[in-house]
């Protein structure tokens, strides 16, 4: 995997979505078809030693390589979703962002006991919508395999706060 070419397809955005905040946009990554793939073999080899049930993503950049692992690893996607878009019977997370709150939901059949569930999202930051998931997973009888970021905002000490699942934590670049 060439982490130049990677930074090269990620796009700085200041004050975005509001002032202070430098945004991280992944869109420019889906204009190179073999960059995507790249980064999804990534992920799976990282994890290829994890025992993996299904995949789980979080809304709505958490869904794009997500629902591509899943695939690659012939599995079922879950998505996890902002409040208000699963149209059956849900679990619910509120959880804190660096500028607000916000709340996630899941299908209450999305996950059988057991299931070891990798779950993925674009980017770590405080760690706030990881650890409302993970969550959400084991309040569904799932059980953790991993975490799987494309960005970490190290700075942000995100990781830390999931440290408490006690399952690697895969980020590809930081910053």
């Amino acid at each position: 995997m060439n982490h130049t070419e990677l930074l090269q397809h990620i796009r700085n955005i200041p004050d975005f979505p509001k002032p202070g905040i430098e945004f991280k946009d992944i869109t420019p990554i889906f204009s190179n078809p073999t960059l995507c793939k790249d980064l999804t073999d990534e992920f799976v080899n990282s994890f290829a030693h994890t025992k993996i049930d299904a995949v789980a993503g979080i809304e709505a950049r958490g869904f794009l390589f997500g629902f591509m692992i899943a695939q690659q690893l012939g599995l079922p996607f879950i998505p996890i979703r902002k409040a208000g878009k699963l149209p059956y019977h849900k679990i619910s997370r509120e959880y804190a962002l660096e500028y607000g709150m916000a709340k996630i939901e899941m299908h209450v059949d999305a996950i059988r006991p057991g299931n070891q569930i990798l779950l993925h999202d674009d980017l770590l930051a405080t760690g706030g919508s990881a650890e409302a998931a993970a969550e959400l997973i084991i309040e569904a009888g799932g059980q953790l395999a991993g975490f799987a970021f494309l960005v970490n905002l190290s700075f942000l000490d995100g990781e830390n706060r999931l440290q408490k699942f006690d399952v690697p934590v895969k980020s590809i670049v930081h910053f």
